[in-house]
C-alpha cells in the first residue's frame, strides 16, 4: 500500500542525530524512510516529532497526542534506549509506555512500525552489563507489537547492525550509513516496493580484529570523550534535549532530502 501521511515519534535516532549536524541539518532514519515513501507517492506529507534525550514516558506524554491529531496513515515509534541507560530502568514500565502508544495509534487507524535494538556490548564493550536489559526490552517490544498488529523490523537478530562502520564516534547514534540501514529495515518490514533484506548484509571487507591493547585504548578515549559528559548531564539532571522542540512538527511535503536543522544549541552526543 501507499501512505499519504507519515508521522515519526521517538528520541535522537528518529530526530536524526549522527546523520548530519545541527548547523547543516539532521537527516536520519525517519527522513530517509519518508523520502522512500515519497518515491511511491510524491504527495506524501511527513512530520517528525522526535526530540533527542527523551525517555519513553516523555515521548508518550509529549508526542502521542500531537501525532494522533495529525491522523497519520503510517507512524513509527522508536523509543527505549535512553531508558536502558538509566540506573532505575524498568523493562515493564518502558514497555507499558510503548504499548500505550501502539494501542492509541493503531486504534486511530495508523499502520505502526517499530524495531528491536541490537546488543550494545557489540558496539562498546563497556555496555556489556546492559545486555540483559536489551534482551528484556526486545522481548516486550515483540509481544506488544504482536498484540497490536505493529510492523516489526527485527534489527536485533543481525550482526551487521553492530558493525562500527554504521555508528558515530559517540557509539550511541547511528551514522549516515547506519541510519540508511535502519530506514531500509523498516521499509523491508513494511513491504515497500523495491525493499529487500540487503540492509542486513555484512559490510565488506570485514574489519580486522583489534588487539586487546588497542581495544582498551579505544574504550578509554570513548569514556573520556563521550561517556564522561553523558554521566555529567545525568548527575546534574540535564538532558541533551533540554530547550529543544521537534524539528518538523507539522505535516509537510517531502522534497528531495528532508534534512532540517534544529533551531537551538549545537550537537550534543
Amino acid at each position: 500500500m501507499t501512505y499519504r501521511t507519515y508521522v515519526a515519534l521517538g528520541d535522537s535516532q528518529t530526530e536524526g542525530v549522527g546523520d548530519g549536524d545541527d548547523r547543516t541539518g539532521l537527516r536520519g532514519l525517519a527522513d530517509r524512510l519518508a523520502e522512500r515513501l515519497a518515491q511511491a507517492d510524491p504527495g506524501l506529507l511527513y512530520a517528525n516529532l522526535a526530540v533527542r534525550g527523551k525517555l519513553a514516558r516523555q515521548i508518550r506524554a509529549e508526542q502521542l497526542d500531537a501525532a494522533l491529531a495529525l491522523r497519520p496513515d503510517l507512524a513509527t515509534v522508536v523509543a527505549g534506549v535512553n531508558d536502558l541507560l538509566r540506573p532505575n530502568f524498568d523493562a515493564d514500565e518502558v514497555a507499558g509506555h510503548l504499548d500505550a502508544m501502539f494501542a492509541a495509534l493503531t486504534a486511530n487507524g495508523a499502520v505502526v512500525a517499530t524495531l528491536t535494538f541490537p546488543d550494545l556490548a557489540r558496539i562498546t564493550p563497556l555496555a556489556r552489563p546492559l545486555g540483559g536489559r536489551v534482551t528484556a526490552l526486545n522481548q516486550r517490544i515483540r509481544a506488544s507489537a504482536a498484540r497490536h498488529g505493529v510492523v516489526l523490523a527485527e534489527t536485533a537478530h543481525h550482526a551487521a547492525v553492530t558493525d562500527p562502520r554504521l555508528w558515530s564516534t559517540d557509539r550511541l547514534h547511528a551514522n549516515s550509513l547506519g541510519h540508511q540501514r535502519i530506514a531500509d529495515a523498516l521499509a523491508h518490514a513494511l513491504g515497500l516496493p523495491g525493499a529487500d533484506e540487503s540492509w542486513a548484509a555484512p559490510l565488506t571487507p570485514p574489519l580486522p580484529a583489534d588487539t586487546r591493547m588497542a581495544t582498551v585504548r579505544s574504550e578509554i578515549r570513548w569514556a573520556a570523550t563521550f561517556l564522561g559528559p553523558w554521566l555529567g548531564r545525568r548527575l546534574t539532571g540535564r538532558s541533551s534535549g533540554d530547550g529543544r522542540t521537534a524539528k518538523r512538527p507539522h505535516l509537510l511535503p517531502v522534497h528531495g532530502r528532508t534534512a532540517t536543522a534544529a533551531p537551538t544549541d549545537r550537537f550534543q552526543p
